[in-house]
């Protein structure tokens, strides 16, 4: 990329929403929280009868307790892309829907909570949320603005239905991009430890130190010994049929998209980066003994692992084709496969292939995409947005708040 382009990205810049704890959005969402599967419904109802595309449900289907779901819910109020919290409960379960409102309330902003037995029921709690999320959204238009650039900016990618594209066109322009978004200051996460099978020492020759290559090898081993022990590793039918033969092959695409630039260190779900630059998301389940939680069960739990460390923006690589969006934070869909964009034009926003065929270099397509990712973020809907692709999965987990450096032989021992 010429000084020219690397001058006009760094000088593109937006309109961002303020938050009192300092860190800039590019939403203003109203956030509906269900703490338990038996509030879900009247959550939704909430939500449609609100009838404002800012207004979004995420939840918790589990009664009983696990600190996986509680923090990565916590991380989802304090994310700056959500202005306003409601929290809705039952009335039976572990999470506390009085305790997230006043989560929201020390971040200063709007919240409200209540429980649907103490409400009288279904009709009478509908009536009360959605009163009070019509006047937090007029609350929400006197949001302050504040100028935003890419070093603001914090992305998030992974893959999902890779086929043989995504390693040569998709991922390899996320990669270029990454290596440009941190070149400008801006902070990029990359995850997947299970698609880097095969790929140890291209990770740990990249550690910005020692601490951060102990960390990146102990990662990658818990990943290992994961797809050992549950006898899966992730690939799947859909990448065969696309050309892939191998989780070697595919971890070599999928590793691509993280770029060139050093890794500063590896982030557990729900634990925002502590400075700027790139980083390694491990969204592995942690050896405890009660074995339970598994790795990515399907796309948008590894989307929801990104926005929980603070991404405004997510990128979903597919070359067979995707139609998900995600909760809080834009999806942005990137294929590598002409074909797939053409049949899928309206669920697809990046055609990537122009490098396939020679028509663009993979910097040009790099800075192409960084033109609609400043789009993006200065308001302009994504395909998902659009269509009004919301979704979001949270599971029950275990997994450590840092990098524990145990494995599950010493964890048993």
């Amino acid at each position: 990329m010429s000084e020219d382009e690397t001058m006009k990205l760094t000088d593109l810049t937006w309109q961002g929403y303020q938050r009192k704890n300092g860190a800039p959005g590019i939403r203003n969402r109203v956030l509906v929280i269900y703490t338990v599967k038996c509030s879900e419904f009247v959550g939704q109802r909430i939500v449609e009868q609100a009838g404002h595309p800012d207004v979004e449900l995420v939840g918790f289907d589990g009664c009983t307790d696990n600190q996986y779901a509680v923090d990565l819910i916590i991380s989802l109020i304090r994310h700056p892309n959500v202005g306003a919290v409601l929290a809705v409960g039952l009335g039976c379960e572990y999470i506390q829907p009085e305790w997230l409102a006043g989560i929201a309330g020390k971040e200063g902003k709007p919240a409200c909570w209540m429980f649907i037995q103490n409400e009288g029921g279904t009709r009478q709690t509908v009536e009360k949320g959605t009163a009070w999320v019509r006047e937090a959204l007029k609350e929400l238009e006197k949001t302050p603005r504040v100028e935003m650039g890419f070093r603001d900016l914090v992305i998030g990618a992974e893959c999902g239905g890779s086929d043989y594209t995504s390693g040569l066109a998709g991922n390899v322009v996320v990669g270029r991009f990454y290596d440009k978004l941190v070149d400008m200051g801006g902070t990029a996460i990359f995850e997947e430890i299970v698609e880097a099978i095969g790929l140890d020492r291209l990770l740990t020759e990249r550690a910005a130190s020692d601490k951060v290559r102990e960390e990146i090898r102990y990662t990658y081993d818990k990943a290992l010994d994961y797809c050992k022990s549950v006898r899966q590793y992730s690939v799947s039918p859909g990448n065969f049929a696309g050309g892939l033969s191998t989780i070697e092959e595919k971890s070599m695409g999928a590793v691509v998209k993280s770029g060139s630039r050093p890794i500063q260190g590896v982030l557990k779900v729900s634990v925002p980066p502590a400075h700027s630059g790139l980083w390694l998301l491990d969204s592995t389940p942690d050896p405890h003994w009660m074995q339970f939680g598994i790795t990515n069960p399907n796309d948008n739990e590894g989307l929801m692992d990104l926005v929980s460390c603070g991404a405004h923006i997510v990128f979903l690589v597919t070359g067979r084709g995707n139609v998900v969006g995600s909760a809080v934070s834009p999806c942005v869909k990137i294929t590598g496969n002409h074909a797939t964009y053409r049949r899928m034009e309206e669920d697809m926003d990046f055609d990537a292939s122009p490098i396939l065929t020679g028509e663009m270099s993979q910097d040009e397509m790099a800075v192409k995409l960084a033109e609609y990712v400043a789009a993006t973020a200065a308001g302009r809907p994504t395909k998902s947005e659009a269509l009004g692709h919301r979704e979001y999965y949270i599971p029950y987990k275990y997994q450590e708040k840092q990098v524990a450096f145990k494995r599950a032989c010493e964890e048993l021992s």
